[in-house]
């Protein structure tokens, strides 16, 4: 006979089911595997034979093959270990075959038997729940595949504790979800501990509100990493769907040190010298990048300029569609890409092209080509462009704090209301399309009269005419005003500045 249990493939976000089976007869003994197994695969044989040895068990002197189907899907992972190891033990007699064959599990094992955490166990659990199928996975990832809760999910240690579970001696409990708290060192700041740069203050206020992307130039050491990295201070916590969607891409990534379930919107901010495929995605099986693990969060690009040309070119299509596409010779993996980008720039390699007592020789040309590393099309893509100026020592110890990240937080939430109100659920100002925004946004005439001149005299492209009225847009919600009024308009066109090396 042929005894089988289940584990799953991980094609991108989503979990493929995969058939584990294995079969004895009599012949020379022999331990063989098929059905498309990666080396980490085959090399399952070597951790599972010192496992049983572990709990006093030897593999019989029959001809063992195992199969892994269907035979056409790539199988990769060290987390075939586990459901290898059942349908074995079912094939040996240790357990019964019905038991196996309703059982879903992945995990690593040691040579010791103990089970190790393995990546992917958020989208096994879904997979799980749609089979009607029972999970089994580590320990250490027992809380996070318990989140999904239509699945029974059991979290066994070792080899041992899993056969217990399974023969009904010592039955495992049935592990509860959990959300990962977010590390109190990786909290963001708070925007009053920053003094001064009340403009950019409000900048990020609105961006946080309608979803914009904000850019700010200026001279080094003027607090422009600072106001970023308290930016998510602003945001409301993920609904529970955005939560999962977000947990799927991380828990796939498998990165031990970010919490796979949290409410917290992640913050991802690369070093410039990243390369491409750590950015968008990509390498061995098409793997998640950081504008994926950035879902549903914030992508913080510092030194903007300083990433290769390339690289910030292929943020236009996440950008415009909320998604990227990876496709390589062996994979092909659409990823969710739903974020927003905060970038800070200095104006020229040096810094200090607006200030003549310290810019290089080279000013304002030095300007131009370091900025002209960004892209027009890219540099379009921005809602809102503030210049960060720099402040004296005197004109920062005279600035007042300003607002806690709380209060300002409070006003953001009940924007974001208004959008659902609008948009639907999800719905956010920066995503509105334009036919939707110019019917739906309650522009006064002489707000779009304004809007029109603006277009007409800064040589606007249709899209930055649409980002003016969608940043104006969010400018009312704040000011919980239905119509949008020519203040709003002045004030949405006010951040849409600096033009760089190509204009408007």
């Amino acid at each position: 006979m042929v005894s089988s249990t289940y584990t799953v493939s991980l094609q991108g976000a989503e979990a493929r089911l995969v058939e584990v089976q294995c079969a004895s007869m009599a012949g020379l003994p022999a331990f063989h595997m098929v059905g498309l197994p990666d080396k980490a695969v085959s090399e399952a044989r070597e951790r599972i034979r010192s496992a049983l040895n572990a709990l006093a068990l030897a593999l019989p002197a029959r001809r063992i093959t195992l199969h892994l189907a269907p035979a056409d899907l790539p199988k990769e992972g060290a987390h075939y270990d586990l459901p290898i190891a059942i349908a074995l033990l079912a094939e040996l007699g240790l357990l019964e075959r019905e038991v196996a064959a309703n059982t879903l599990s992945m995990g690593e094992l040691t040579l010791d038997g103990r089970l190790m955490p393995v990546a992917g166990c958020l989208p096994a659990a879904l997979t799980a729940a749609e089979a009607e199928r029972s999970l089994l996975v580590p320990a250490d990832n027992g809380a996070e595949a318990a989140w999904v809760g239509a699945a029974e999910v059991n979290a066994p240690a070792t080899l041992e504790e899993a056969l217990h579970h399974l023969t009904g001696k010592r039955p495992l409990p049935r592990v509860r979800p959990g959300v990962t708290p977010v590390n109190p060192g990786r909290l963001p700041a708070d925007l009053n501990t920053i003094r001064g740069q009340e403009r950019a203050k409000r900048a990020l206020e609105i961006a946080a509100a309608g979803g914009h992307h904000l850019l700010m130039t200026g001279p080094p050491g003027q607090g422009k990493s600072m106001l970023a990295r308290a930016f998510p201070s602003l945001l409301p916590d993920l609904s529970p769907a955005e939560m999962l969607e977000t947990a799927v891409i991380r828990s796939v990534a498998g990165n031990g040190a970010v919490p796979a379930v949290s409410a917290t919107p992640p913050f991802c901010d690369p070093h410039h010298g990243a390369s491409q495929a750590a950015i968008c995605g990509g390498g061995r099986g098409a793997g998640p990048g950081q504008v994926a693990l950035a879902h549903n969060g914030v992508l913080f690009l510092d030194e903007l300029p300083e990433f290769a040309p390339r690289t910030l070119d292929a943020l236009r299509q996440p950008l415009e569609t909320g998604e990227i596409l990876i496709a390589r010779a062996e994979a092909r993996m659409r990823w969710q890409s739903r974020f927003q980008l905060i970038a800070a720039a200095n104006p020229c390699r040096c810094g200090w092209a607006a200030d003549p007592a310290r810019a290089c020789s080279r000013a304002p040309r030095c300007s131009e080509d370091y900025l002209g590393r960004i892209s027009g099309p890219l540099w379009d893509r921005f809602d809102l462009r503030i210049e960060v100026p720099p402040l004296t020592a005197a004109e920062m110890s005279a600035a007042p704090r300003g607002e806690a990240s709380a209060l300002i937080r409070e006003r953001v939430i009940a924007a974001r209301a208004r959008q659902v109100q609008r948009w639907g659920s999800g719905g956010l100002n920066a995503r509105a399309g334009g036919t939707d925004l110019e019917e739906r946004a309650a522009a006064m005439p002489e707000a779009i009269a304004l809007l029109s001149r603006a277009a007409e005299r800064f040589g606007l492209s249709a899209r930055g005419y649409h980002r003016v009225l969608r940043v104006a847009r969010s400018i009312a919600d704040l000011a919980e005003s239905e119509p949008l009024d020519s203040s709003h308009m002045a004030e949405a066109l006010s951040y849409r500045g600096p033009g760089g090396p190509w204009g408007a």
